[in-house]
C-alpha cells in the first residue's frame, strides 16, 4: 500500500550542468497534453487498485521543475491530483521550485491547490558558482521569493544546497552556509556533487576540464555543514538533511523507511506491491501510451526477499536513527543479527557503526563513508 505519491514534471526553462534527471526544455513541448496524461495515468491506477491509495500521507511534485508551469497549468495539475487522490488526509504536499520562477500567482495556485511545503533549489549563494552550475537565479531572487512565499502563506520551506563544486573553496562554502542559515528556515538539504553520465559536467570531466575539490576537502565541507547546522539547532536526521523539530521531510522518509510509494509521469519510478517500476521517459511515448489507455510501464522488477533486506539496511542507515531490530524482524520475519551479525560486529570494530538496544546506526565517522558501509550489507548469493 502506497504511503506516498511522486509526480514527475519533466520541463525546465534552463538545463543545469549537473542534472541527470529526466527533463526537457519547456519551449515547444506539449505541456498541456502532458498534464492531462498525468491525470489520466493517476485515474487508471486508482481505478485498477483503489485500495493502494487509501492511506497516502504525502504527495511530492518533482522534476524537472514543477514551477516551470504557468499558474493556470499548475492549477490544472493540482485539480487532477485533488480530484483523484484523497489529498484531504495528507501530512505533507510538497513541490520543488526554482527561486526565479515563483511568481505570486504561481505561489497562490500552489497554496490554493493544497501544497503546504516548498523545496527550493538554491544550491549556492555564490554567483560565480551558480553560473558554473548553469543556474539562472540570483541571491535576490532567493530572498524575494522566500519573503513572498511567507507572505502568501507558506511556512514550511526547505532549500537545497550543494558542495564539492568545481573550483569551490571552503570560504565560499562557509559563506553559503552562513547566508542560508540567516534565513532561519525549518529545513535544509545539502548534497555533494556527483558527476553523473549524460550531463555537461560529465563531458567536461571526461575531457579533463572540470576541476573538483579533493576528497579531503569535500569531507571538510561535510564536517563544516554538520557543525554549522548543529549550531543553529537544525537537527541532522539523515545524511544530507537537517530540520527544526517537527519539520522533517515526511515524503523522503518514506524512501528511507523502504516503504511503498506510487510514481506518476514520464520517467517516474515507483514501488508498489513489492515491485519497483519505472515509466517511459520520452514525453511523446509517455503521452501516446496513456492516450491508448495503457500503463506507461518501461520496466518492472519484483524485489526479492534478499533485496528487501539489503535495501532496508542501505536506506535505513541513511537516517540518524538508523535501523531498529524490532522493526526489521517484524517486517522480514528474521532477526537482523541472524542475517548481518558478523557484518555489524566488523563495522563496529572499524568504528563505522554504533549499536544500542534499539538497533544500529552510522557513527560520525561512518557518515563520511556511508556508501562503503552500505555495500557491506549485500547478502551473498
Amino acid at each position: 500500500m502506497a504511503r506516498g505519491v511522486y509526480i514527475h514534471i519533466p520541463f525546465c526553462h534552463q538545463i543545469c550542468n549537473y542534472c541527470d534527471f529526466n527533463k526537457v526544455f519547456f519551449k515547444n513541448q506539449p505541456v498541456d497534453e502532458y498534464i492531462e496524461a498525468v491525470g489520466n495515468e493517476i485515474e487508471m491506477a486508482v481505478r485498477k487498485s483503489p485500495e493502494q491509495f487509501q492511506e497516502i500521507e504525502t504527495v511530492y511534485l518533482g522534476g524537472g521543475t514543477p514551477t516551470a508551469l504557468s499558474a493556470t497549468q499548475i492549477s490544472r495539475l493540482l485539480h487532477h491530483i485533488n480530484s483523484l487522490l484523497p489529498t484531504n488526509q495528507l501530512i505533507e504536499f510538497s513541490s520543488e521550485a526554482n527561486p526565479d520562477e515563483l511568481t505570486a500567482d504561481k505561489l497562490e495556485a500552489l497554496l490554493n491547490g493544497g501544497v503546504n511545503r516548498l523545496s527550493m533549489g538554491v544550491q549556492s549563494f555564490d554567483q560565480q558558482l551558480l553560473k558554473k552550475l548553469g543556474r539562472t537565479h540570483t541571491n535576490e531572487h532567493v530572498y524575494e521569493t522566500i519573503r513572498l512565499a511567507k507572505e502568501i502563506g507558506f511556512d514550511n520551506i526547505s532549500i537545497d544546497l550543494m558542495y564539492g563544486l568545481p573550483g569551490q573553496t571552503m570560504e565560499q562554502w562557509e559563506d553559503t552556509l552562513m547566508k542560508a542559515l540567516e534565513l532561519d528556515l525549518p529545513h535544509y538539504s545539502a548534497y555533494s556533487l556527483i558527476v553523473e553520465p549524460k550531463t555537461i559536467f560529465y563531458i567536461q570531466y571526461a575531457k579533463g576540464k572540470l576541476s573538483l575539490p579533493t576528497e579531503d576537502s569535500e569531507a571538510d565541507m561535510y564536517e563544516l555543514l554538520m557543525k554549522k547546522m548543529a549550531e543553529k539547532q537544525k537537527i541532522q536526521y539523515e545524511i544530507s538533511n537537517f530540520a527544526m523539530d517537527g519539520h522533517i521531510s515526511t515524503h523522503n522518509k518514506i524512501y528511507w523507511d523502504n516503504d511503498e510509494y506510487a510514481g506518476f509521469g514520464a520517467g517516474a519510478h515507483g514501488y508498489l506491491q513489492g515491485t519497483r517500476y519505472s515509466n517511459y521517459a520520452p514525453i511523446k511515448k509517455y503521452i501516446e501510451t496513456i492516450q491508448n489507455h495503457e500503463q506507461p510501464l518501461l520496466h518492472e522488477h519484483k524485489v526479492t526477499f534478499e533485496e528487501k533486506c539489503e535495501e532496508q539496511m542501505f536506506l535505513g542507515l541513511r537516517k540518524n536513527e538508523g535501523v531498529f531490530f524490532k522493526q526489521f524482524e517484524e517486517k522480514f520475519g528474521v532477526s537482523m543479527k541472524k542475517l548481518y551479525g558478523n557484518t555489524i560486529e566488523q563495522l563496529k570494530m572499524e568504528e563505522l557503526l554504533l549499536e544500542d538496544e534499539k538497533g544500529v546506526k552510522l557513527s560520525h565517522k561512518g557518515r563520511f563513508v556511508g556508501n562503503e558501509v552500505f555495500q557491506r550489507f549485500l547478502l551473498e548469493d
